[in-house]
């Protein structure tokens, strides 16, 4: 046989198949969540995964509020952040970040997680974090997903 009889099929953006997943952080620890929603943002529990395209699913993450940070980290751990004046280098810890919005958490882990480059932009407006319950996506009928089966 001279011919392959299978081919290697790549992904692009008329062909793939988008969902709306759901994710309910209450209890979660961050890093293993972020990870977990991160994989589902860029398509990786996906066959037909691709690199270079925007194959992955929207995510909505909902009771941010009630995230675990184990350890000190609520203390120890340090936001750093730069205005673009000298000397103007502001740091929050967790616990100052949370207080002020807690979806912020989430998203700064998730964010870290995607590719520096104009696809992990483009990636993390697939993320949507709400603090509480409730979310905005009701109309786009999101399918709820236990993220213990992706351990």
């Amino acid at each position: 046989m001279d011919t392959l009889s299978y081919k290697t099929i790549s992904a692009n953006k008329n062909t793939v198949n988008k969902e709306w997943v759901l994710v309910d952080a209450e209890g979660q620890t961050l890093g293993r969540m972020s990870s977990i929603v991160a994989k589902l943002i860029r398509g990786k529990f996906k066959p037909n995964y691709t690199p270079h395209v925007d194959c992955g699913d929207n995510v909505i993450v909902i009771n941010a509020e009630k995230i675990i940070l184990s350890g000190k980290k609520w203390t120890d751990k340090s936001y750093i952040r730069h205005t673009g004046y000298p000397g103007g280098q502001k740091s929050l810890t967790a616990t100052e970040l949370f207080e002020k919005d807690p979806t912020r958490l989430v998203e700064k882990s998730v964010k870290g997680m995607l590719p520096k480059n104009k696809l992990g932009a483009a990636l993390f407006r697939n993320l949507k974090v709400y603090a509480g319950a409730e979310h905005n996506q009701e109309a786009q009928k999101p399918k709820t997903i236990n993220l213990n089966d992706y351990l």
